[in-house]
């Protein structure tokens, strides 16, 4: 069930019991408090609000949020707004000023001058590296990467995302170009507190009689000729006989295969181009 759903029951329910003298009108004002879309941003510890009062000057504040996700209001002291919304802040501080006899139709505003309650770090290879706020409770994973200045060049095609939900550590690996392709259908949203990592690319290396000997991005599914095109292919010394490539196998161990040009390569794949004997 969606939150947009679930809030509508809550507020129905509510309502229902108030008409029937169940519940007290307090309740039933409680109950408009529920952040009525799901995009709201929710405040945090960190975040700096400012609260003004229509035609109440003296009562305009601008507060941090504690620890403990409360600010301090003239009149009304310790005021709790983590894990609320600004609209759900603002119909609070109404009813408590016009219940307790300071304002008789008090108007609030309460405005997010700087939020970092709710941030997510993007780490490793990305455009700006760093921790960014989430404006709204709704971002996606890619909306976070984007505003990191997206994948470097060098960087991995998968984002490693770790978190925590429902008090359990998550960690998943989420395949960008697959994300897109498929019409974003695994385009998470995130959390404060969320990490946000990319990897450096899978690398292969060639070396030996080739236009260009180094190390290369080992795209997906890559040929041995694919490589081989991509340091622009054997030079006038060169052979493709007795073609190798050096690789680690799973408990670590050199290995040297003469693959054919259709094989696949694998991550750190040395490719040795052999000087052609006539």
């Amino acid at each position: 069930m969606s939150h947009r759903s679930l809030t509508a029951i809550i507020l129905l329910v509510l309502s229902l019991l108030f008409a029937l003298g169940i519940v007290s009108p307090a309740m039933a004002e409680i109950a408009r408090d529920v952040p009525a879309r799901s995009g709201d941003y929710v405040l945090g510890p960190g975040d700096v609000i400012r609260i003004t009062v229509y035609q109440n000057p003296d009562l305009t504040t601008e507060a941090r949020v504690s620890e403990g996700g409360v600010i301090s209001f003239p009149l009304l002291g310790s005021v709790a707004v983590g894990g609320r919304s600004a609209g759900s802040v603002e119909r609070q501080i109404e009813r408590q000023l016009r219940e307790g006899g300071f304002v008789l139709q008090p108007q609030v505003s309460v405005l997010a001058t700087q939020m970092r309650g709710n941030q997510v770090s993007v780490i490793g290879l990305v455009g700006r590296p760093g921790r960014y706020p989430l404006e709204t409770s709704n971002i996606r994973l890619s909306d976070v990467l984007a505003t990191a200045g997206g994948i470097a060049p060098t960087g991995a095609d998968t984002v490693v995302l770790i978190g925590v939900r429902d008090g359990k550590t998550l960690r998943s690996e989420i395949d960008i170009p697959a994300l897109f392709l498929k019409g974003g259908e695994g385009d998470v949203t995130v959390s404060g507190g969320d990490i946000l990592y990319v990897h450096r690319a899978p690398t292969f290396y060639i070396y030996g009689e080739v236009q260009r000997p180094g190390a290369f991005r080992l795209e997906r599914n890559m040929s041995v000729m694919q490589a081989l095109a991509t340091g622009g292919g054997i030079n006038q010394r060169g052979t493709l006989r007795g073609l190798q490539v050096h690789r680690r196998n799973p408990e670590g161990h050199l290995e040297i295969v003469e693959p054919a040009l259709e094989d696949l390569l694998r991550p750190d794949d040395v490719i040795y181009v052999r000087e052609s004997l006539f």
